[in-house]
């Protein structure tokens, strides 16, 4: 496994190790020790989510004002382009984002901390997301930011306005957001 911490030092990119022969291929998409040492803390995963979009459908930024969710993401069909914003106050990051592709093909798993919004789109035809949160949803508290907002100036790969929910389509600017301290 190749791990490259990213421009936001907490957000982590995980690249397996793919073995490849003429049945296909095998890797090992989870190991908790080894997560735990990349991370640097003990993680309990609560419940795994599997989302299918099509082209163009942004979902997000969301995140939990309380209970806070920590995600590690990845794609298993086609390609999307991951974001995460930090939102803690105080940090040196705060209002900074990261996006990465994540596809079908290169296997790539993003590692997005609790007090990160998230957020990602989809550039394939079609896209099966996945992933593992360590809290439980908790729609009560869930919030949304803006997707386009110009404060955070997140350079989405797409052209034209994507397909969102009623929900995300009713996201916040970043100004106003309810944060994490």
């Amino acid at each position: 496994m190749k791990v490259t911490q990213l421009a936001i030092s907490e957000v982590i990119l995980i690249e397996p190790t793919i073995y490849f022969d003429e049945r296909g291929f095998f890797y090992e998409s989870f190991n908790k020790l080894q997560f735990e040492n990349v991370i640097g803390s003990p993680i309990s995963f609560v419940q795994d989510n599997h989302s299918k979009s099509i082209k163009n459908v942004l979902r997000g930024l969301h995140y939990q004002i309380q209970y806070p969710q920590a995600k590690l993401v990845r794609v298993v069909k086609g390609e999307v382009f991951s974001v995460a914003v930090d939102i803690r106050r105080g940090s040196p990051t705060f209002g900074h984002w990261i996006g990465e592709i994540l596809s079908d093909t290169n296997k790539f798993q993003l590692w997005i901390p609790e007090q990160f919004a998230h957020g990602f789109v989809v550039l394939s035809e079609e896209a099966e997301f996945v992933y593992k949160a360590n809290n439980y949803y908790h729609p009560e508290h869930e919030r949304c930011i803006l997707w386009n907002d110009a404060d955070l100036g997140i350079q989405w790969p797409i052209i034209g306005e994507p397909i969102q929910s009623t929900k995300d389509k009713r996201g916040v600017p970043f100004a106003t957001a309810e944060v994490l301290n």
